[in-house]
């Protein structure tokens, strides 16, 4: 995982700049975030796997499918698909797309942030989190909460890089560490 996501940040990042420069962020985050979705399509995956292929047939194949889908590609985003045919990078499409909204939110002043609780949380304290992340953050806080009963209790909350785990299990694995030392 993480070395597709070492593979995938330049061209995010190279997209991003493009799409940027000329206020494209939208159609191209439309476009990347389909052909992510044609490498879930198991004949589009053994079609990927398959060194027989030419590059250039996984490209038109997948321009092909954009086009049947109504999306327009335009020359710059069938030089993309085929520049990536040719380094063999279609399948990396899914980290791609994800990088490349990544970048997009964070020019935006957007962060994702995922709350992992023990039990359901009540809009009433999502507000209430969302609110505190935002201040402090100083971005707005777009929020994910997940139900994770292995944490026993309390809640883990993940911002990018970040986690503030305040979970029960945290907090008896670093006991049980103090006590066997």
């Amino acid at each position: 995982m993480a070395e597709t996501l070492t593979l995938a940040r330049p061209y995010a990042k190279a997209v991003f700049e493009l799409a940027h420069e000329r206020k494209e962020t939208e159609q191209w985050g439309k476009l990347l975030k389909l052909l992510a979705g044609f490498t879930h399509n198991h004949e589009v995956q053994v079609m990927l796997g398959d060194p027989q292929v030419p590059a250039p047939v996984r490209a038109e194949a997948l321009l092909e499918l954009c086009h049947k889908s109504g999306q327009k590609t335009g020359p710059r985003g069938r030089n993309f698909v085929k520049l990536l045919a040719e380094y063999r990078r279609l399948p990396i499409l899914p980290e791609i797309a994800v990088e490349y909204a990544a970048l997009c939110e964070q020019v935006e002043g957007v962060v994702e942030v995922e709350l992992r609780a023990a039990t359901a949380v009540a809009a009433t304290e999502q507000t209430r989190i969302r609110a505190a992340l935002t201040q402090k953050l100083e971005r707005t806080v777009k929020l994910t909460c997940v139900t994770d009963p292995s944490l026993i209790g309390g809640a883990v909350i993940r911002v990018g890089d970040l986690v503030i785990d305040g979970s029960v299990r945290d907090k008896l694995t670093r006991l049980t560490a103090a006590i066997i030392q």
